[in-house]
């Protein structure tokens, strides 16, 4: 067994290594973070397909989905195995501590590590769906951040950019030096160019959700009243140039008009809904990659300190929503909305005052910047509390297996 003692060490944002015991505590801390529990009879959960299931909001789904709706079925996310240099990602660990958790609550969950855009992966859940969980899913939920896609059917690869539209924008950022000093920098980002925004909208928009629902739909695995809901975004008027107006925007309201599109061919076909799901601001991998997201986070939570609603409790809000335990509320657009805690007048007239202040010699005072560098090395399990990392751990955790369930058994992950 390969143990190893195990320091952070990053550029900035991005981790070389992750750690396996931190990332097992903090999934262990999301399920006692998330409210209640489903008062499901065993083996009786609904049937779910978490597409993005091993970090951020699709992470944070998997886990309040089964405390809080007892699902059962598969997850799917695309993870690096450890290798005699690098530790696993750390979804990689996350994905089985999840599973863990899952069996011992008596959870049957399968986690299958592959290319959600792939035919071969869809396939695979559709096998699963079909041969292990009764024929029918329940519900589908979609969390997918990726740089690139591979069309299954033409075979033309697409990539994502974050670039604002029609013009440069320039916004403040927060990076932190060698020394993890904060630092305030404006930096400038072209606008997008030639086919930019129709590259970003083929890997972040919904054709690959619709892709979802269609084969299985095609494949008969839908049952009655059958509810699907795609993640999302919307953020602060101080981001919206290089996210909501940008490449990332355009993708996201073709997500939104696809889930339109869903919403009206599954209601006439089998009483069923789709919609998307608008959270609030969090630390998140996929997050700290756009320009300006990091500073805002931290004054938010300056801001808000406490009361800053972590991914779990959001998306505890959401399964209560969709399985009726909570009434259903949508906006004008037909989107669930989780962020208004996030969006509030008062909330953002305050982040927008700091963020005005905010200089590398004020910084300090505006934002939570002890809470915000925390985060970001808990998303590859440091930093967080009750771990001893001068102890060597076992790096080669195994992937969850696809075991035969006896009464319940476990199973189990593209990021999110």
């Amino acid at each position: 067994m390969n143990k190893r003692v195990l320091i952070p060490r990053n550029r900035n944002f991005l981790f070389l290594d992750s750690h396996p015991a931190g990332c097992e505590r903090l999934v262990a801390d999301m399920w006692q973070a998330c409210p209640g529990s489903a008062d499901v009879p065993e083996g009786a959960g609904p049937v779910a397909l978490i597409i993005g299931s091993s970090a951020g909001y699709g992470l944070a789904a998997t886990v309040a989905g089964l405390k809080r709706a007892g699902i059962r079925g598969i997850m799917v996310s695309l993870e690096k195995a450890p290798t005699q240099r690098r530790t696993a990602t750390a979804g990689w660990y996350r994905t089985a501590a999840t599973a863990d958790i899952a069996r011992t609550a008596g959870h049957d969950l399968v986690f299958l590590n592959g290319d959600a855009f792939s035919d071969t992966v869809k396939n695979q859940a559709a096998h699963l769906i079909e041969q292990r969980f009764g024929g029918k899913l329940d519900y589908l939920i979609y969390s997918v951040a990726a740089p690139r896609r591979t069309d299954p059917v033409t075979g033309t690869t697409y990539t994502s950019v974050l670039k604002p539209i029609g013009q440069p924008n320039r916004t403040k950022t927060l990076v932190f030096d060698d020394q993890g000093s904060p630092h305030v920098r404006v930096v400038e980002t072209g606008p997008a160019e030639g086919d930019d925004v129709e590259q970003t909208v083929a890997v972040m928009g919904g054709a690959d959700w619709e892709g979802w629902i269609s084969l299985l739909a095609d494949r008969n695995l839908i049952g009655d009243g059958f509810t699907t809901a795609a993640l999302s975004y919307i953020g602060s008027p101080l981001t919206a140039a290089i996210y909501r107006q940008g490449t990332i925007g355009a993708a996201k309201a073709h997500l939104e008009a696809t889930a339109r599109t869903l919403n009206e061919r599954l209601g006439k076909t089998m009483g069923g809904r789709a919609v998307t799901c608008v959270n609030g601001a969090a630390v998140t991998q996929s997050s700290t990659a756009i320009p300006g997201i990091a500073l805002y986070t931290g004054l938010l939570r300056g801001v808000l300190g406490e009361e800053l609603l972590s991914p779990v409790q959001q998306l505890a809000a959401m399964w209560d929503q969709l399985t009726g335990s909570a009434p259903l509320t949508l906006d004008d657009d037909g989107r669930i909305r989780l962020d208004t805690w996030e969006l509030a007048d008062g909330v953002q007239a305050a982040i927008a005052e700091r963020w005005e202040a905010a200089t590398t010699d004020t910084i300090a005072g505006l934002a939570d910047l002890a809470w915000f560098r925390a985060e970001v090395q808990r998303l590859y399990g440091f930093s967080v509390p009750g771990i001893d990392y001068t102890a060597a751990v076992a790096t080669d955790i195994a992937w969850p297996a696809l075991s035969t369930p006896t009464l319940l058994g476990c199973g189990g992950s593209q990021r999110a």
